[in-house]
């Protein structure tokens, strides 16, 4: 297979090491609107399979799939030059507006037979794939409450910092669209050791755009980031600091809450990596897959939607990028 990449910044780089170290990967192009960047990820790969290749209307040429690895604003216009020559898309944008656009692109894409992975990352992304197989032990899913600690690379930390100021941010509740202030809901969520304990406020995240979908009936579904009191106070300001070039240790919690039989329980699942590390790894694969014709169907949906939950997640493992499970119910490990 032959896949190409657009994006040559930590996320995009951390997918083309993972595709290259794929066997059935038989080529990869990167592009990126900097050149250099895309210099720099070439030679520090340093595979005959990996070439470079311009960031314009032929960068995917001949690709079976593009990933999608941008800052956020334009992934449902390249993903439509993707679909219009044939090539399946991944995406790892977390922007709730590039999630809609290219959800809106799921008649387009079954009707060519296609398939265009939303979301395809670290949050949503594998919190997507930790949800579903969670949701699997129960007969009926109630709830899905996803939390996450850290950012990527510098543009996710713009992103970041963007969510916090959401002035429109849509949770589930009772079945229907509820327009919340970001920023707001305060709760202590706990995540993998070392992250710990850390406050997670509402933000502009498209958890619940992907979620609700993958889980019919489901009663409540909410996204939340971790933020201090600077991030806050400070969210509706341009970054103070310059964002790290790969970002820290990050963290993703998922809650799930349904039905056995005539009980009720909960059953909380975890991750820790870096976000660049785990988005790079599960973009790569959602793309090796897709290729493979290893997705539920053809059409726009997220991760929960289109993935085998447990072979997936045991791939990832295998590569690295591992879950954990959180004994007991609720807030605590």
């Amino acid at each position: 297979m032959k896949v190409a990449v657009l994006g040559a910044g930590a996320v995009g780089s951390r997918a083309v090491r993972q595709l290259a170290s794929t066997a059935a990967v038989e080529a990869v192009a990167v592009a990126d609107v900097d050149p250099r960047a895309t210099e720099r990820c070439v030679a520090a790969i340093d595979d005959e399979r990996v070439d470079a290749a311009e960031a314009g209307n032929g960068w995917a040429a001949g690709a079976d799939v593009g990933v999608l690895a941008t800052p956020a604003g334009q992934h449902r216009s390249w993903a439509e030059r993707l679909l219009e020559q044939g090539a399946a898309v991944v995406s790892t944008s977390d922007d709730p507006h590039d999630v809609t656009a290219l959800l809106d692109l799921d008649a387009e894409a079954r009707e060519r037979g296609m398939a265009v992975v939303v979301g395809a990352a670290f949050a949503p992304g594998l919190t997507d794939l930790l949800a579903a197989h969670a949701a699997a032990s129960f007969d009926a899913v109630d709830e899905v409450h996803v939390a996450k600690a850290g950012t990527g690379g510098p543009a996710c930390a713009r992103a970041h910092h963007r969510a916090l100021r959401g002035r429109e941010v849509r949770d589930w509740r009772d079945g229907a669209w509820m327009v919340r202030r970001a920023g707001s809901g305060r709760e202590l969520c706990w995540f993998p050791d070392p992250v710990g304990a850390a406050d997670c406020y509402r933000a502009a995240v498209p958890d619940a755009l992907l979620l609700v979908p993958a889980f019919p009936g489901v009663q409540r579904v909410t996204g939340r980031v971790g933020a201090n009191r600077r991030d806050r106070l400070t969210s509706w300001l341009p970054m103070l600091r310059r964002p790290h070039p790969e970002g820290a240790t990050g963290a993703a919690r998922v809650e799930v809450r349904g039905r056995r039989g005539t009980g009720r329980d909960t059953v909380v699942l975890g991750a820790l990596d870096r976000p660049a590390v785990a988005a790079g790894a599960v973009a790569a694969l959602a793309a090796v897959w897709t290729v493979e014709g290893r997705l539920r169907r053809h059409g726009a949906a997220g991760m929960a939607e289109l993935v085998e939950p447990l072979p997936f997640l045991l791939e990832l493992a295998r590569r690295g990028v591992r879950a954990a499970v959180f004994e007991g119910a609720g807030s605590a490990p």
